[in-house]
């Protein structure tokens, strides 16, 4: 078996109403947006996946990717995934998004889900609403409210207003409002930072005191409170606290989450297949976690593509316990998450993630749609 060809598509699919995200909350996000990569072998079988895309940076990666894998064999994961590790080095673009195109080709060709070839612990995994924007207390209480209807048993928040007071102010009023019938992540967004205008910036005296404060509140986890590379301050923050502290949604390999895990910094680890090396390294950090008593809850805010790749792994790892399942309508919702696929994903009626049966990835993409908001490269 041999990759024959590699399609390469850069997609922008407008959002109905403007997006402000957490992570660049003073730039708003007007569109879906997202690289495809199509993989056909000789056979005729094909392989998709997907990465994030802000303009069409991706056009310088195409035909050197298309020069590395055209001829290899798909199924040479390890191999492939050192070739993806090296080669775009000289542009400065990880091609991790593209490594899942190879599980969906060898579960196609073995008639299996991903998911199963990887081990197979669980054919569910309970979903929690992941917010991306700020909002004020009345309307994340409103937001937590709709999500529980929803089917929704967990919700996530995200705070990082200029006041401590504001922050504490949005956690208090959902708790109080959703008492004990839901979990409550909070996410600080301060892993990686976006420095554009006057964003607050928290330094460990910040992140401890919010620790701190979040303990009467009994946070799943508190997500991303220091730099993702400070692995000596999360284990001085995580030693002071009985929050449990939650990172590394954007390490690239495994190297960043060895240390995390070496230094006791983290009860839970949230690598990204489309940016920690793929789905085969997501599921050795899941199992290095594992065998360090620590939870594995992937960071899955890209969009449809990339949050059925992370499931996958979740669905493999018996240390995963939640999926984060991107969700803040009426600015993202699973419609325009999930454009380039046929079928949007969704959660079942008692809230869970459930993995599809259908071999590879287990999804059929909308190239009609995909067309139509899309160029190829």
């Amino acid at each position: 078996m041999r990759i024959e060809q590699v399609e390469v598509w850069a997609c922008h699919y407008p959002l109905a109403n403007a997006f402000w995200p957490s992570w660049t909350p003073s730039i708003p996000t007007n569109n879906c947006s997202a690289t495809i990569f199509r993989l056909i072998t000789e056979e005729g079988i094909e392989g998709v996946s997907g990465g994030l895309l802000v303009a069409d940076e991706v056009r310088g990666m195409a035909d050197l990717l298309r020069a590395y894998l055209i001829g290899r064999d798909p199924a040479n994961v390890e191999s492939l995934t050192r070739t993806l590790r090296t080669s775009t080095r000289v542009l400065g673009i990880r091609a991790w998004h593209l490594e899942p195109a190879l599980w969906d080709i060898i579960g196609k060709a073995a008639n299996m889900p991903v998911w199963k070839l990887l081990g197979g612990a669980q054919d569910r995994v309970m979903a929690y609403a992941s917010f991306g924007e700020l909002r004020g207390p009345e309307q994340r209480v409103e937001d937590a409210l709709a999500a529980r209807e929803a089917g929704f048993r967990g919700v996530k928040l995200r705070c990082r207003f200029p006041s401590f007071k504001e922050d504490l102010a949005v956690v208090r009023a959902v708790r109080e409002a959703v008492g004990d019938s839901m979990a409550i992540m909070v996410d600080v967004n301060q892993g990686w930072r976006v420095d554009l205008f006057d964003e607050v910036r928290w330094d460990f005296k910040r992140a401890l005191s919010f620790a701190r404060a979040m303990e009467e509140f009994e946070l799943a986890w508190l997500e991303e409170p220091l730099d993702q590379h400070d692995y000596l301050g999360y284990a001085r923050l995580r030693s002071a606290t009985t929050t449990p502290i939650a990172g590394g949604e954007m390490l690239s390999d495994l190297n960043g989450f060895r240390d995390h895990m070496l230094n006791s910094g983290v009860d839970i680890v949230q690598p990204d297949v489309t940016f920690c090396g793929g789905i085969l390294t997501s599921r050795k950090i899941a199992a290095m976690a594992e065998a360090f008593d620590i939870g594995f809850g992937p960071h899955t805010w890209t969009h449809g593509l990339g949050l059925a790749a992370n499931m996958q792994v979740m669905a493999a790892s018996p240390n995963c316990q939640w999926a984060e399942y991107p969700y803040d309508p009426p600015n993202w919702t699973p419609e325009a998450r999930d454009f380039m696929l046929s079928t949007p994903i969704t959660i079942s009626e008692d809230g869970y993630l459930y993995l599809p049966e259908l071999p590879g990835l287990g999804v059929e993409l909308d190239w009609e749609k995909i067309r139509a908001v899309g160029h190829s490269l």
